[in-house]
């Protein structure tokens, strides 16, 4: 069994950042493919990004790239996610997910574990 704590989440201005943290408990992270989803009221939840077991593959939702970064420092057991320029458009609770396909898009089902989620608030 992995826990997943998600943490980071809070109100910014647009333009702003923020850095969210997915720790870990229960089983290293180092076996598993990360992925951050979010969730905004009234949408369903979309991949968000990815990244392989050992970080060196990653992957982005086409609305944020080139504005977040997904990282991990299997030593800490933690996974980030760096979000920059956010806009209102990107308001909405994210999540941290293990041991599921790199691959965006694909039936969130098919993920193992999931943390609570953080809310994220970007006011215009």
């Amino acid at each position: 069994q992995v826990q997943l704590v998600e943490s980071g989440g809070g109100v910014v201005q647009a333009g702003g950042s923020l850095r969210l943290s997915c720790s870990a408990s229960g089983r290293t992270l180092d076996y598993y493919v990360i992925g951050w989803f979010r969730q905004a009221p009234g949408k369903e939840r979309e991949g968000v990004s990815t990244i392989s077991s050992r970080g060196g593959s990653t992957n982005y939702a086409d609305s944020v790239k080139g504005r977040f970064t997904i990282s991990r420092d299997n030593a800490k057991n933690t996974v980030y996610l760096q979000m920059n320029s956010l806009n209102p458009e990107d308001t909405a609770v994210y999540y941290c997910s293990a041991d599921g396909p790199e691959a965006l898009g694909v039936d969130t089902a098919l993920w193992g574990y999931w943390g609570q989620g953080t809310q994220v608030t970007v006011s215009s």
